[in-house]
Parts: C-alpha cells; sequence; structure tokens
C-alpha cells in the first residue's frame, strides 16, 4: 500500500498559511495608502508592486459593489475590510473541510 507523502493536517496548516499571508499582503496594501510617498528604491519598488498587483485584483471586485464612505473632503473605502471578512470566512470553509 502507499501511503500519501502529506497529510491532511499539514496540507490543512499550508492552505491556512496561504490565507494569512495574503491576509498580511493585504494589510501592507492598506497601510501603503496611507503613506503619500515612499522612497524610491529598486527593491523596495519592486516588493511594493508586488503586494499592490497581487491583492488590488481580489480587493477592487468589492471596490465595484460599495461606495466610499465619507463626510465633506474625506472618504473612507470599506471594500478592503469586506475582503478581509470574505477572506476570513473562505479560511474558515476552506480549511475545515480539507479538516475533514
Amino acid at each position: 500500500m502507499i501511503y500519501a507523502a502529506i497529510s491532511k493536517i499539514s496540507f490543512a496548516d499550508y492552505v491556512n498559511a496561504l490565507f494569512v499571508v495574503y491576509l498580511v499582503m493585504i494589510l501592507i496594501n492598506i497601510l501603503l495608502s496611507f503613506v503619500p510617498r515612499v522612497p524610491y528604491y529598486p527593491w523596495l519598488r519592486a516588493i511594493l508592486d508586488f503586494v499592490t498587483e497581487s491583492t488590488n485584483p481580489y480587493i477592487n471586485v468589492f471596490r465595484r459593489m460599495t461606495r466610499p464612505v465619507g463626510v465633506g473632503g474625506m472618504a473612507f473605502d470599506i471594500a478592503p475590510m469586506l475582503a478581509i471578512i470574505v477572506l476570513f470566512v473562505a479560511q474558515g470553509i476552506i480549511v475545515g473541510a480539507i479538516l475533514r
């Protein structure tokens, strides 16, 4: 009999870690929106471009469904919060289904 090289628990931990990494990338993207100008270093620009290019397509799905909330000239974008909530729900469902 051939045994699986990886157990369900190990695979669930790996998938859970992927969700956590993507969540951290979304949080970095949110923090970057508060910084007006980041100093230009080629390695830093590459990292920041990777973060924004990999998280913006997911967040833009929620931006199409919502409008910024605000008063006067200040607007608050709730799309990243919705994206994080949906990511937590998906994480619970997918990791729970793997462990079943």
